[in-house]
């Protein structure tokens, strides 16, 4: 790497890290066969050249290939002429000396990788300095919590830069990837293609939770949103097992790692309910401490099993959607995971303030499905309704019913609603006078008791319809309903 002690174009940063030579090499490469620019394209622009007078012959030469034109030294010669830092370097000659010292054009690609690499060493310098001078200056109107957000937006965009392996795939790949999904589908019990909620019926709707789908799970307040994302979970949390995949990597091959953002709820009240499910022990009593012996043995065992579960949560209120990505990718890569949970979508931040609502709520659902798609996992985000659906007779929630429901209903893959209607008919419980009101509403109760729905309202890859549960109002517990023709409770989970 060189030191920057031979002053090539001028520059006046000698410490920052470089390497004068690759840029030499790369640019000799693609003046002798202009063939390279695709390989390396994908990899630099001017941008990360180090030398002014580089960045300017390799944007010169890009604009002349993009074009069908040749670029050699030859039909680069009359566009610097005139240019005051090629002459320092010996003018026009230099474009010669440059296509004379090409050493490898099959390099090219290492070449383009290592000034990538030094560039983006530059940036990080940059931005380190630039949080030390604000930080450094107490300005009124600059807030450190401020700053940090800005922070985290400025390297957040630095990590999504340079993803060299994306663009244009063969049709062959794709067909080949297909193939070896539904292959792990064929070879896993119940003919899952994604991870499996450890709800059958849910799980036959959807064909489990795929990777980098954005599912959407809306509810009105006291549906039992909360109680379902946590419920699937710990269900993917407790059945998780690491070994070989089919494609040789290493990671979940049953259940997987968890990463559950709570904004609304703290930590604490989520394992509580997530312990309240596990130990069968009504959450209330749990917050008393009003427990049985046996009740308060159950509670410690299902405390011991919840420990080496791989559930990952963050309570921390009012997130950016930035913050949200980077702590994400963090977390994927100290611990791994496989499911991400948002509780709920409105109370994510956007990034930056926005005109209106909807635009907001936009940015944030385009933000979730880029981690989904990014990371490459299912991210199951949970969305409040309007209120309109109180208005209504039949109280089933419908795409219409989302807040600000364009963007949310655009960009999920699969949309589904949690109703009660329990919750309703329990609210229009009529008069003692009313015998026969009375006698009709108990038997509607009867029949309603400890059951839910699963609205899908939108599912790219499948069919819509509603998937029926049993819910344990004590437990905060979601399970498979035993239907009245199935033999026995095997089921029953």
């Amino acid at each position: 790497m060189a030191d920057g002690s031979g002053g090539i174009g001028g520059q006046t940063a000698p410490t920052l890290p470089h390497n004068i030579e690759a840029e030499q090499a790369l640019l000799g490469a693609l003046l002798v066969n202009n063939d390279v620019y695709d390989r390396v394209a994908a990899i630099v622009n001017e941008t990360h050249f180090f030398d002014p007078v580089h960045a300017r012959i390799f944007e010169t030469a890009s604009r002349r290939i993009q074009k069908n034109t040749l670029a050699s030294p030859v039909t680069l010669k009359a566009f610097f002429e005139d240019d005051a830092g090629l002459a320092e370097l010996g003018g026009p000659a230099y474009l010669v000396q440059l296509a004379g010292a090409a050493i490898s054009l099959y390099s090219a690609r290492d070449y383009a990788q290592q000034i990538y690499d030094l560039a983006i060493r530059r940036s990080l310098i940059s931005i380190g300095q630039e949080i030390s001078l604000k930080a450094g200056t107490v300005d009124v109107e600059s807030e450190p919590a401020e700053q940090i957000v800005e922070a985290e937006q400025q390297l957040y965009s630095l990590g999504e830069q340079g993803k060299v392996d994306t663009g244009f795939q063969s049709f062959l790949r794709a067909v080949t990837d297909a193939v070896n999904m539904a292959n792990a589908a064929y070879q896993r019990e119940g003919g899952l293609a994604g991870i499996s909620t450890g709800l059958a019926d849910m799980d036959q709707k959807l064909g489990g939770l795929h990777p980098s789908d954005l599912l959407i799970l809306a509810g009105r307040p006291s549906m039992g949103k909360t109680s379902l994302a946590t419920n699937i979970a710990y269900n993917i949390a407790k059945t998780y097992k690491k070994g070989a995949r089919p494609d040789g990597s290493e990671g979940a091959v049953d259940g997987g790692v968890v990463g559950f953002y709570s904004l609304e709820m703290s930590a604490e009240q989520l394992a509580a309910r997530i312990l309240s499910e596990a130990a069968e022990v009504p959450s209330e009593q749990i917050r008393r401490g009003d427990m049985t012996e046996d009740e308060f043995r159950r509670f410690v065992e299902a405390a011991k099993r919840l420990e080496a579960c791989p559930l990952f949560i963050d309570d921390t209120p009012a997130l950016p959607i930035s913050q949200l990505a980077a702590r994400a990718r963090r977390l994927k890569r100290t611990h791994g995971l496989d499911v991400l949970i948002v509780d709920y979508l409105q109370l994510v931040r956007p990034a930056t303030a926005k005109d209106s609502r909807v635009n907001e709520v936009s940015e944030i659902t385009q933000g979730l499905k880029a981690i989904a798609k990014e990371l490459d996992i299912p991210v199951i985000a949970l969305s409040q309704l309007s209120r309109q659906v109180e208005s209504r007779d039949d109280k089933r929630p419908q795409l219409s019913d989302l807040r600000e429901s364009g963007s949310i209903e655009q960009d999920a893959d699969v949309v589904m609603f949690v109703f009660r209607e329990e919750y309703y008919k329990e609210r229009e419980k009529p008069g003692d006078h009313d015998v026969d009101g009375m006698m009709k509403w108990q038997e509607e109760m009867s029949n309603l008791h400890g059951k839910a729905e699963v609205i899908i309202g939108k599912q790219r890859h499948g069919p819509i319809g509603t998937v029926e549960l049993a819910f344990e109002g004590r437990f905060t517990r979601f399970s498979n309903l035993v239907k009245t023709y199935q033999k026995g409770a095997g089921d029953f989970h």
